[in-house]
């Protein structure tokens, strides 16, 4: 009997049922599904699990390959091999690829090549760094190989000298250049500005290089915007996503066609689309893309009437409360997508074009989720004070007691300008944060697609303004139910959602007992003065503060200042910061924590010297919870 209760209970612990609710480590064992495309046959998808180890603190890959049919997936060991590469041109004689090429000096061994050992950069512009790296003097371009009977020629670089970048950084990949398939042209993307000018502008275009005479041409001049992501249907039309105004980075980012003689805006009509993604249909006849929808986001069609003068038909092809955050490609009439919803991260189900039902295809994280207790995500229409209908998320905690008061979070976005949706988040997981028995409030606030153009952008130059009441609605409105405990209500937030934190604790009149604040924006001088791209800062907010003729300029600099508010802070806080942030840099979070300090809130500052605006590695991303959930016990329990 005592050797059966043993291996009972080893089976139990095992099996998952000892544990009921989400944690910080079950988190870091989720596997994450990176999906690489379809096979050359169209039978299968194939796709890669990332499986973080924390105690290696490493992340280990595997290969799959599944039958779009369903099955048991396989694993294997040449993805590519299973794949066309879309980088041989369709003739097979030319092979293109990008690699980084040195074109300017920047380093003092770069000018004294005799101090070997100086580790000095020298700049006379703009910049200097981006993101979280600095400026190297080395830049991405395409080469175009030539190839004969299997062996590679020379390669030629198509931006010979240029100091331009594609794949364009932080975030372009091999998307940024692609093939015709009449295999005599190539397109690539990237913003030919250099220095200063370039962190002043958006303004990234196409270019056409045809291999028979050299020649490049600009296909999107005139277009003063992003113009991004561009790929070819079978017969040569060209299609790419594309922004309309120069320095502004949250623009409605449209769907547009090339046919050879007209430009089409295939997106335009809907007021309400800002396409995240997309994938032409096999037949060329129609697009498949994403967009953030009411709080979701959802899978379109719109057809492509080519050189006819009917207007594009959109067409929505799924509904229900998750996110369709990537289209993998089609088989038949189904397309493979990966899809998530706040209890749940990216999983690849197959999708029927014609009705919109949907299948999960893989079932990675399977066994942990049939361990949890899960909490209930809920739509929430409240009226802001404007008199606007506004969505929020609510969040609730596993096994909630509608008779219990419960301690209650309100969750600011980031962006400012991205779209608050089913999104599964390994930092800001509404789902561990339910799972710790608070409940989660998250509007839809000014600022964020899918409700339309003027909702979202109502937030440039406003950052402290109706957004802010916007927050304080969806938290009154919530505290007026009897679960809500109106005595422990706290804050939180990253990026611009940390700026939310600062300010609101200058104004929150004692509506809150806790703050915390990732990588937020404690003081728009400083950033001002040493963040990385400029056409934000100068469309966001209004220009520099040096410009007293500029009217909005200095409503955002005197009005909208956190840092000008701080003889009113009076909550603790709790401020993360990473060394490597050059997007929000490190003197926010310092000034913010210094302030707090000499003003004896107690405050606490995590700082994170190897991350960027994120937390990318197990063992501080552990951390990072580990202190995220000790401080609201310490602060709200």
């Amino acid at each position: 009997m005592k050797k059966y209760l043993t291996l009972l209970a080893i089976t139990i612990a095992f099996s998952g049922f000892a544990q009921n609710k989400m944690t910080p480590e079950l988190l870091w064992q989720l596997g994450r599904i990176n999906a690489i495309g379809i096979s050359k046959d169209g039978q299968s998808v194939l796709y890669t699990v990332a499986y973080p180890n924390a105690t290696e603190n490493k992340t280990y890959r595997k290969s799959f390959m599944l039958p779009i049919n369903g099955g048991t997936p396989v694993q294997i060991n040449n993805p590519d091999s299973l794949l066309e590469n879309d980088k041989i041109s369709s003739n097979g004689k030319f092979l293109i690829s990008s690699t980084d090429v040195k074109i300017k000096n920047i380093t003092g061994k770069d000018y004294y090549p005799e101090l070997s050992k100086s580790n000095v950069y020298i700049f006379d512009n703009l910049t200097y760094r981006h993101w979280d790296e600095y400026e190297d003097g080395k830049f991405g371009h395409v080469f175009l190989t030539p190839l004969t009977n299997g062996t590679q020629g020379e390669p030629i670089d198509l931006m010979k000298d240029e100091p331009f970048d594609c794949p364009q950084k932080p975030f372009g990949g091999s998307e940024d250049f692609v093939w015709n398939p009449n295999g005599k042209e190539i397109i690539y993307c990237t913003k030919k500005k250099y220095g200063t000018a370039y962190t002043l502008s958006t303004n990234t275009d196409l270019f056409a290089y045809q291999i028979e005479t050299g020649k490049t041409t600009n296909l999107t001049e005139g277009m003063m915007g992003y113009d991004i992501n561009p790929s070819f249907n079978s017969k040569g039309e060209l299609a790419w996503l594309s922004m309309n105004r120069d320095g502004y980075e949250a623009d409605k980012q449209d769907l547009y066609v090339y046919n050879g003689f007209t430009k089409l805006n295939l997106t335009q009509q809907r007021d309400d689309i800002h396409v995240e993604g997309y994938r032409w249909s096999l037949d060329g006849k129609e697009i498949y893309f994403y967009a953030p929808i009411d709080g979701t986001l959802q899978l379109f069609s719109v057809s492509y009437p080519g050189l006819a003068k009917s207007i594009p038909v959109i067409q929505q092809i799924t509904k229900g409360d998750f996110d369709i955050n990537s289209i993998v490609g089609q088989s038949g009439n189904q397309l493979i997508v990966s899809r998530t919803d706040m209890n749940h991260a990216a999983e690849l189900y197959r999708v029927d074009l014609r009705t919109g039902n949907m299948v999960a295809l893989t079932h990675v994280n399977e066994d942990i989720y049939a361990s949890l207790s899960m909490g209930k995500s809920e739509r929430r229409m409240i009226k802001t004070t404007d008199g606007k209908d506004m969505l929020v998320w609510v969040m609730y905690p596993p096994d909630f007691d509608a008779n219990k008061k419960y301690p209650t979070l309100l969750y600011c976005q980031g962006g400012p300008q991205s779209a608050l949706t089913q999104f599964y988040s390994f930092r800001w997981n509404l789902q561990l944060m339910a799972a710790n028995g608070y409940i989660v409030v998250a509007p839809n606030r000014r600022g964020m697609p899918g409700h339309g153009t003027k909702w979202n952008e109502q937030i440039s130059k406003d950052w402290g303004g109706q957004v802010m009441k916007d927050y304080l609605s969806a938290i009154d409105n919530m505290s007026k139910e009897k679960f809500v405990d109106n005595k422990r209500l706290g804050c939180i937030g990253a990026s611009y959602g940390g700026y939310s934190v600062f300010y609101l604790a200058g104004i929150h009149q004692n509506r809150f007992r806790s703050f915390i604040a990732h990588d937020g924006i404690f003081d728009l001088r400083s950033m001002y003065g040493t963040t990385d791209e400029m056409w934000f800062e100068n469309w966001d907010k209004g220009g520099p503060y040096w410009d007293k003729k500029n009217l909005a300029a200095q409503k955002s600099f005197t009005q909208f200042n956190p840092s000008d508010l701080v003889s009113k802070w009076n909550t603790p806080i709790l401020i993360y910061q990473g060394g490597k942030d050059y997007r929000v840099p490190i003197e926010q979070g310092q000034q913010a924590f210094q302030a707090a300090q000499l003003k004896g809130i107690k405050s606490k500052l995590i700082f994170l010297p190897d991350q960027n605006h994120w937390v990318l590695t197990a063992q501080d991303a552990l951390v990072w919870q580990h202190e995220f959930y000790k401080w609201l016990e310490e602060t709200l329990q």
